[in-house]
Formats: structure tokens, sequence, C-alpha cells
């Protein structure tokens, strides 16, 4: 069994990690007490990548939740899925960070540390076969930010070989109750390039726009975007929870999605979206599935892809699918849309399907893209960070934390080059010579 140890940090991440266990837990046949009251042998099959079994036939998620203010873990005991989890597994500090990236990185943050690591070690070992690790965190606040990068990297350094994915929300202009989220979002996109494998970049900002054009909600809350970004995430696992015709996992993807270790950020859809009122006047096939998701309004990241072109792409179909249709219609896609996809890579696109299909639909499928436009939120970010920094606002809460400003600057500059090398990637062709150095070209 190829386990994963699940984390979520901060108010952010524990509300859209809250919703994640909900769909599992649903999909499995778990009610809200871990106990199994599905009706297909299927679902109980590997229910262990996500579940430990305990006493009396409950099944506990291999979650680790973490804060530093008690107010989240309360709200998530006191939840729908508040009796799912190990009461062990909760670790939260008392102060918070107040949205500061320093104080969840260096100071309080670095003292709840070791009682983090020490839990995740204590899952890690429970599994016979770890595959690796997903954190939900934002990328906006303190905690989710400084905290969560903070463990990231103490998970890199303890654990080299296994793979870590994030659940990342980007911030966004339009949907911002913090001032200082463009310092903390550029320090932790400095972390996140080195210590991740795979982030996914999940965004406010397109989250929104999904639930008020497509899914036409007037008024949408942050549980109808926790649903949206619980769909994504469980639609990544799929292939590992469910038995299938082509399967998917997490170094799979790894393997195929990054090219060059630096551009593991992805940009995620979903589909079929379509609204509640529509949806009884709808039936889709393979063919809709593939063009809806290829659409930007379906992507979760606020930047178009048009703008830019594909390195990869994979998609996770689910339902009674014909691998035939499948692949025919992702081929045509290619086919008539070429212009977007770098030629440099032959054959870019990966392909999984599960047969089981995600509740209340009959079929669906979760994309993924490795696409060079994703420099958008890059560049999105580093306007507002310099129209700050340039002026040194808010400085003195990082520095007197014990922050230098060459951090900030080294940051700045990592994002930069990080951007350079989506261009020079997007613009390359073919015909490109690659000046290689020989061993005796050295030697002279």
């Amino acid at each position: 069994m190829r386990e994963i140890v699940h984390i979520q940090i901060g108010q952010c991440g524990n509300q859209m990690g809250a919703k994640f266990w909900e769909v599992v837990s649903d999909e499995h046949g778990l009610s809200a007490e871990g106990l199994y009251n599905g009706a297909c042998d299927l679902q109980l099959e590997r229910i262990g990548v996500y579940y430990n079994e305990a006493a009396g036939g409950r099944f506990v998620p291999r979650a680790i939740l973490s804060d530093l203010e008690p107010g989240t873990m309360d709200a998530v005991r006191s939840g729908p899925v508040g009796c799912l989890f190990r009461p062990d597994n909760y670790v939260f500090g008392t102060t918070g960070a107040g949205n500061n990236w320093a104080k969840g990185h260096y100071t309080d943050g670095a003292e709840l540390i070791d009682c983090i690591i020490d839990v995740v070690r204590k899952e890690a070992e429970c599994s016979e076969c770890l595959q690796g690790f997903q954190m939900v965190h934002a990328l906006g606040g303190g905690t989710g930010a400084g905290l969560g990068t903070l463990l990231v990297s103490k998970i890199r350094e303890e654990y080299p070989d296994r793979i870590i994915c994030s659940f990342s929300t980007v911030p966004s202009p339009k949907v911002s109750d913090v001032v200082v989220e463009p310092y903390n979002a550029t320090l932790s996109f400095h972390q996140l390039i080195e210590n991740t494998d795979e982030t996914y970049c999940i965004d406010n900002e397109a989250l929104y726009d999904i639930c008020s054009r497509t899914l036409k909600l007037v008024t949408p809350t942050y549980g109808d975007l926790n649903h949206l970004a619980s769909a994504t995430m469980s639609g990544v696992t799929t292939c590992l929870r469910f038995p299938g015709q082509l399967n998917a996992d997490l170094r799979k993807l790894a393997t195929n999605m990054v090219p060059f270790p630096r551009l593991h950020f992805f940009m995620p859809g979903f589909s079929p979206l379509t609204s509640r009122y529509t949806q009884a006047y709808r039936s889709y096939s393979v063919q809709d599935l593939t063009l809806q998701m290829f659409d930007s309004k379906n992507m979760m990241a606020a930047c178009d892809p048009r703008h830019g072109k594909y390195l990869t792409v994979a998609a996770m179909f689910r339902g009674h699918i014909s691998m035939k249709d499948v692949d025919e219609n992702m081929l045509s896609v290619q086919n008539k849309n070429s212009a977007y996809f770098v030629e440099w890579i032959p054959n870019n696109v990966k392909t999984a399907v599960c047969d089981i299909p995600p509740r209340g639909l009959k079929m669906a499928v979760t994309f993924l893209g490795n696409n060079t436009a994703i420099q958008e939120i890059f560049k999105r970010v580093r306007e507002q960070f310099l129209a700050m920094f340039k002026r040194r606002a808010f400085l003195h809460w990082y520095t007197g934390e014990g922050m230098d400003e060459q951090e900030f600057q080294e940051a700045q500059a990592n994002i930069d080059d990080l951007n350079s090398e989506y261009q020079q990637f997007q613009d390359a062709c073919v015909d490109d010579e690659v000046q290689m150095e020989t061993p005796n070209d050295r030697c002279e």
C-alpha cells in the first residue's frame, strides 16, 4: 500500500483540509466517526492509502492538523468531521502568527515545529510503504505560509527520497483580507521552489470566478471555494485510492509532469462544472469533459493558458469510460491546439483512468497543466511586492523577528529567475542547439 501523510496548516489549510476529508470519507463510505457504512467492497480495497484502521473497525485519517492559535482547531473539532481525527494529531500554539511570515517561520513557528515533526514521524513510521506527503496551506497569511514552508524544509531534510506535494492557495488582490500578502507569498514561493516536488496553485480569484460565472452562485462562501479545491485534491489521488485501468500516483505524476526540477507549479482544473439548475438538462461525453477541462474558465489558477504553452499535461478521468475515447479525444485536442504545446516535448499529455466516479456524477476529470503562463501569477505577486518593498513598508514587523532585508531581495531574485526560466522554455524551439561542454573542453 502506498500511504500518504496529509498535513494541513493555518486557518485556510484547515478549512480546505476539513472539506477534503469530508469528500474523501464520503467516497470511501465512512461516517463522520470513521465507521464504514458503504455498499461496495472497492471502497475498502485501498483505504489504507489515507486511513489507518483502529479498534472497533474505525478508520482514522493519517492527517496532522496544525495552527499557531487554538481557534482554528476548535472550529474543525466542532465541524462535520471533527470526530474523525486522532486527538493527538491536533498540534497548536497559543499566540497566532498575526499574518507575519517571520513569526511562523522563525520565532513562534520554530518553537512548535518539533512537536509537529514528532507527529509526522509517528505517522510515517506506521506506514508500510510511504509514498509521500501532501500539505494544504495558504501563501498569504503567517502560519500557513511561514510555518508551512518551515515544515516542508524539515520534511525534505528527513525524508529526501519521498514525494512532497503542496496544495497552495495563492493570494489575490480581488479576494484579499491581508495587506502584507505579497511579502508572505514571495517568501513562501522562494521556499517552495527549492523544497517541493509538486505544487498545485489554487487561486482564490479563479475559484471566485468559477463560482460566480459558471456555477451561478450569487454570493460564494468559503465553503463553496473549499468544495472546488477538495474536488481537485481528491481527483489527484483517485487512482491510488480506487482500482482503475490506468494508474497514476504522486511519483508518476512528478516524473511525467516536471521536465526541470524548479518548474513544478501546476494549474489544476476540474470538469464537469455546471450550475445546479442546468445540470438536469445536460449529459456529458468524454469529448465534453476534454473540451471543458482545457477551457481557461475551468482553471483554478487565475492565468490564461493561451498566454503561454503547455510543457506537460495530466488528466485523471473517473467513471466507466473507454480508454479508446480518452486517447482519441486527447489526441484531437493536441492536434487542433498544437501551437499551445511546446514542440520539443513529444507526447506531453499523461492520462489516467479510474473506474469509480465522484459522488453524484457519472464521469469527471481532474486536470493538471504545467503551463508557462503560470508566470502571470508570479508577476502579479512580484509587482505588489515591489510596490511595498521599494518604500520598505511594514518591513519592521519582519526584521523585528530577526529577519534581514537581504532575505527579501533573495526571494525576489529567485522568483525573477523562475519567470525567466519559464519564458526561456516557452520560446525554445526543437532546432535550438544546446551547447554541451565536454570534459576535453574543460581540460584545455
